[in-house]
């Protein structure tokens, strides 16, 4: 599972992956949730309005959970019926997430004194195969 699954992520910060922008780090909402957990400030991602109305262990699930679904290597992330179950059952323990596979650097560009730009660097990998019949 890969394919906007990034979304519980999304969800529980109200922000977009695309477009994120946060001056102290180059790195995209999924690169930064993925330090938050690391350095166990995950909570950090949810939005100052949502704070007292959370269940923080229902949103640090919801937030492992995404991450379990964007890690590096496909084998690694969950099937979406399983994701299914790790959401509905509280019981049920999650692994900790590996590295996501996908995430967003940005570098400053300064190409003159008036005018300023963004590039985004992704580090994203495409292989495609043809099968032919015989």
């Amino acid at each position: 599972m890969f394919k906007d699954s990034w979304i519980l992520v999304e969800i529980v910060s109200e922000k977009r992956n695309r477009g994120f922008y946060d001056p102290n780090h180059e790195l995209n909402l999924l690169g930064h949730a993925w330090n938050l957990w690391n350095e166990d400030k995950a909570l950090q991602l949810v939005d100052a309005l949502m704070e007292k109305s959370i269940v923080k262990s229902e949103v640090l699930r919801c937030i492992q959970i995404g991450l379990l679904c964007v890690q590096e290597h496909p084998e690694d992330r969950p099937s979406i019926s399983l994701v299914l179950l790790m959401l509905d059952s509280e019981q049920l323990p999650l692994p900790q997430p590996k590295q996501p596979g996908f995430y967003t650097s940005r570098f400053l560009n300064e190409n003159t004194s008036s005018s300023i730009s963004w590039n985004m660097d992704t580090g994203n990998e495409l292989t495609i195969s043809m099968l032919q019949a015989r």
